[in-house]
Formats: structure tokens, sequence, C-alpha cells
């Protein structure tokens, strides 16, 4: 084929460009590793309002990259266009979680990969990658921050509050503070020598705290 006959090519030659047979293969394989991504999703999530829509968006995306890069790879004019086509979208839906910005590369490289005929490491990359994200996203730590609110009556329970906190954990920092008459609220973050939060049971029953919630710390405190 010539330079003159690739642009001289209609609508029913690209009909055959792509086989049945390689499409279905790629779409079903597509679908699975979609599946296994959404899996991951769903076992890793860790956010306060879990998104089933998220989820099934992940499983489209890899599908719908592996029909634009079968599309691409069959017709060099189609590629041009679509280069040119996708360079004008734009998404502006807020990413809140950092990870979610992994989930959706994954899903795409999986597509493009798939696409491309790298079967194997599409497929072996993706159960790798869903193994180190099930360890490492699903660990629990005491290490992890947690915020503690605690709402006191005065200045010397306030006091009382803050040196208990000090020999109860393995680091305590206070975020904010506010007072007024006859009511003192502290935001504490700390990390926690062990699993253990009996400590709190026993901090809201001490003399002049009202009250002592423990909160877990994902990093977007704003103060």
């Amino acid at each position: 084929m010539t330079f003159n006959d690739i642009f001289k090519s209609g609508f029913l030659e690209n009909i055959s460009s792509v086989s049945i047979l390689d499409m279905s293969v790629a779409l079903l394989l597509a679908f699975g590793l979609g599946m296994f991504i959404f899996f991951v999703y769903k076992k890793t999530f860790s956010g306060v309002m879990y998104s089933s829509s998220f989820g099934v968006t992940l499983i489209a995306m890899t599908m719908i990259t592996t029909i634009v890069i079968l599309a691409v790879t069959s017709n060099v004019v189609l590629s041009l266009g679509m280069v040119g086509a996708l360079s004008i979208v734009r998404f502006r839906t807020a990413i809140k979680e950092p990870l979610d910005i992994a989930f959706l590369f994954w899903s795409i490289t999986a597509g493009i990969t798939l696409a491309a005929g790298m079967i194997l490491l599409a497929v072996a990359g993706s159960i790798v990658t869903g193994i180190m994200l099930l360890l490492f996203v699903n660990r629990k730590s005491c290490l992890n921050p947690y915020i503690v609110v605690i709402s006191c009556r005065d200045y010397e329970s306030e006091r009382a509050a803050k040196e208990f906190l000090n020999q109860q954990v393995r680091k305590c920092v206070i975020k904010s503070k506010s007072a007024q008459k006859g009511a003192v609220e502290l935001n504490a973050e700390i990390r926690m020598k062990d699993e253990n939060t009996d400590f709190i049971n026993i901090l809201s029953e001490m003399n002049g705290i009202n009250s002592a919630v423990l909160v877990s710390y994902n990093g977007d405190y704003m103060g």
C-alpha cells in the first residue's frame, strides 16, 4: 500500500481491518482485567464514601482504551484523527483520593498493553500491581496518624488531658484549640504505641473531661 492509497481508503475497506477474533479476545481480556482492577479498588478503598460508579468506570476505561488502541493500530489515518480529537477532550471531575489516580492510570495502561498485543505484560503487570496494592494499602499500623478531639471544662482538666495523652501515646501534637467560658476543645494529632484504644475510655472518664473522640486521620486535616 502506498502513501496515496492510505488516504484513499474508504469506509467499507476498513471494516475488516481488525478481525473479529482479535477484537473479541482483546475485549474479553479487557473486561477480565477491568473486573480485577475493580475488585482491588473495592478491597483497598479507604475513603469516606465508596462510589460504585467509579469502580464501573475502571472497567469501562479498560475496555474503551482497548477499542481506541485497536483502531489506532489498524489505520494510520484514523490514528492521526484520534490524536487531534482526543487532544481537545477535557475532564473536570475532581479526584479526591490520590490513590484513585493510580487506578485510572492502571486501567488505561492495561487497555493499551492488551490492544498492543502484549497480553502477558498486561496480565502479569496487573496481577503484581494488584497484589502490591492489597498488601500495602490494607496494612494497618499503630504509627498511622489519628486525631483526638477532647472537650474539657477548664484549664486544669486541659492540662491533665495533655499530660495523660503524652504518657499513653508515642507522639502528640496539638493541631487546634478553641476556648470559651466553661469549655475548651482540643484537636490533637497522635501516633499510638500499639492498636489498643482503651486510653480513650479512661480519658473520657477523667475529672473535667466532657467527651473524648478518636478519629482516623488521612492527612487532609484542615486547621
